[in-house]
């Protein structure tokens, strides 16, 4: 049987589905794991899974169950009431494939969580793996308080000791972390997984475009399947974009309201902090006056959470000095683009005018894709450091100061934030026709003679997005880059 499931997860292969591949094969282990037979007699496992929405989690997991072709029941929580979605679930069991579903049909629909998960464990077959899926399990556990720990008592007593793969997914990033903490009842009970964006090498894949062109791509999309999946195969970024700014219901323009509906259903300052980060405000004083002139307490508050669920990230500088100079960016590429573009011209597009958008996009690229692609300049090195950079690079991040001056795209060293050896300084230009030439060369040395920790051997790097004129500096190329993750 193990052989078996991974075969089928690695052959086997429907059409138009990218990537992923490192998550179907720990879902694949897992479920290898169960048909083993685990360890004590207790073969059963849980996986919670957890990414931002529309990242296509929902999508990952019926790709898995398409591949493995086990019995399984896949239940979507809706939110509504405990009631509701009790019912939606016996439903569910009722019309899956697995052995002895026909028990959710011969009772009537469970009353408590406790009871129907019980009678999920005596639907599910002893002798062969099968694979529960429960998604969007933030709802339950906001419906109900006791769902957590009903869950808890019959993964322990029932669930564990049959081979079943037990899949949570929730799109609730802070609520699924905190799932799997100290004092919780489902506490290391679960495989945690994290379903990120596709990557740029994804994108490229998928639309079939050149390493630069894919890069441009991914800045617009964030790596979100519904986006990908509408862009035409080999379209450049303008094409794409004049064709989804006619349509109010394209993915480019509702995926981005629908997100933070569903991120901040009622903290509407949080929301307001969101917008002025996402219109380029990056230090704490600027995006207090932007968003109002919130009080310093309020504002650290509304940081603090945007920071906890993942929505923006704080950066601060990398060098051997400590720094408290933090700057707040919006973490998710495609949520920086639609706060900066998309949802202001929203109106525009609903009355017509998806040209004027267009317009304001093409004037403002140039500046937004310098600064937006940095974070994925950064990541991309950092992953290829082993091969690429020098060697004990162990972070990979930026350096500034209050006045600017300097301002350096790339710094390298051993730790972060505070290092003890600067490894490589670097800068990024990624301008269509404008190579790294003399002149950037000379800055970037000035720089380097102004970063603490670095000196006049410390190694230099430049990312362009098309070609290096200047020498004595090592020139990293879109190919390079996107070879990251390959």
């Amino acid at each position: 049987m193990i052989v078996t499931l991974r075969i089928l997860s690695r052959v086997r292969r429907v059409d138009g589905f990218i990537g992923r591949r490192t998550e179907l094969r720990m879902l694949d282990d897992l479920l290898s794991d169960v048909a083993a037979g685990g360890r004590n007699g207790r073969p059963g496992r849980a996986v919670l899974v957890r990414g931002r929405r529309r990242v296509g989690k929902s999508r990952l997991v019926e790709e898995f169950l398409d591949r493995a072709r086990v019995p399984h029941v896949f239940f979507t929580a809706v939110g509504g009431s405990r009631e509701e979605d009790l019912a939606g679930f016996a439903s569910e069991v009722a019309a899956s494939d697995l052995p002895d579903a026909h028990r959710f049909e011969d009772f009537a629909a469970p009353q408590t969580w406790d009871a129907a998960l019980r009678l999920l464990a005596s639907a599910l077959p002893t002798d062969t793996p099968s694979i529960v899926v429960l998604d969007e399990m933030p709802y339950l556990v906001r419906e109900d308080p006791s769902f957590e720990g009903a869950l808890q008592k019959v993964f322990d007593r029932e669930l564990s000791r049959l081979p079943v793969l037990l899949v949570l997914i929730g799109s609730d990033v802070a609520m699924m972390e905190q799932l799997n903490t100290y004092g919780r009842p489902f506490y290391q009970r679960g495989t945690e997984m994290i379903v990120p964006p596709l990557t740029p090498r994804d994108v490229a894949d998928m639309l079939d475009l050149a390493p630069a062109d894919a890069f441009d791509a991914y800045l617009v999309s964030g790596g979100l399947p519904l986006i990908l999946e509408e862009w035409p195969r080999g379209a450049g970024l303008w094409d794409y974009l004049e064709l989804a700014l006619r349509r109010p219901t394209s993915a480019l323009l509702v995926s981005g309201e629908r997100a933070l509906a569903a991120e901040f259903p009622t903290e509407a300052q949080a929301r307001t902090v969101l917008g002025a980060i996402g219109h380029g405000e990056r230090t704490f004083t600027l995006i207090g006056r932007a968003a109002g002139g919130l009080h310093p307490t309020s504002l650290k508050r509304s940081l603090e959470l945007l920071v906890g669920r993942r929505v923006v990230a704080a950066d601060v500088p990398l060098s051997t000095q400590p720094s408290r100079e933090t700057r707040y960016r919006v973490e998710d590429p495609y949520l920086r683009f639609w706060l900066s573009f998309v949802g202001p011209g929203i109106p525009a597009v609903e009355r017509g005018r998806g040209d004027r958008v267009l317009d304001t996009i093409r004037t403002g690229w140039t500046s937004w894709r310098g600064r937006a692609v940095e974070p994925v300049v950064r990541e991309a090195l950092w992953r290829l450091a082993d091969d690429l950079l020098p060697h004990g690079t162990s972070a990979v991040g930026g350096f500034w100061t209050r006045t600017n001056d300097p301002e350096i795209d790339l710094v390298g060293a051993d730790r972060a934030p505070i290092a003890k050896k600067i490894t490589f300084v670097g800068s990024i230009k990624w301008l269509e026709r404008k190579p790294f030439d003399h002149r950037d060369l000379a800055r970037l040395i000035t720089h380097r003679g102004q970063l603490p920790g670095a000196d006049d051997d410390t190694p230099l790097f430049a990312v362009t997005r098309s070609g290096c004129t200047a020498e004595g500096v090592r020139a990293v190329a879109p190919e390079e880059l996107l070879s990251a993750w390959a």
